[in-house]
């Protein structure tokens, strides 16, 4: 399954090129991150205050082509690996059908001790 989150890009996300700061699509991927574990009913503040939480272990980043100023992009989210406490994702933002930016990131569920804790079963699960 394949989450499609729409981004639009604001002067504040550009240089003054207007040109997409490369920081900024690690922003976009992250909203769609958060978009897409809300749409599968988990609360995130309520897992926080059950003790658990999800961190960025690794991000791997291929910035591909620019992304500008009025762009409309789409930010694509998929599950390339689930288990125990570990997520591995395949995020691609584009525009218009063309990839700009891709990323493969590992998230863990971790306690709030920082040690490592089981996945929600909605995230193991193969059609997560």
């Amino acid at each position: 399954m394949t989450h499609r989150f729409a981004v639009r890009v604001y002067y504040e996300d550009t240089d003054m090129g207007g040109v997409v700061y490369h920081a900024n699509f690690l922003k976009f991927i992250e909203r769609a991150r958060s978009d897409w574990v809300a749409g599968l009913g988990l609360d995130q503040n309520a897992m926080r205050e059950a003790g658990v939480v999800f961190a960025v272990r690794r991000i791997e980043a291929d910035y591909l082509r620019p992304a500008r100023f009025g762009d409309d992009l789409e930010v694509r989210t998929r599950i390339l690996s689930a288990s125990g406490a570990r997520l591995v994702l395949d995020q691609r933002v584009s525009r218009g059908g063309t990839d700009l930016f891709g990323a493969r990131v590992t998230v863990a569920a971790m306690s709030g001790a920082g040690r490592p804790v089981r996945l929600p079963a909605v995230l193991r699960a193969p059609s997560g």
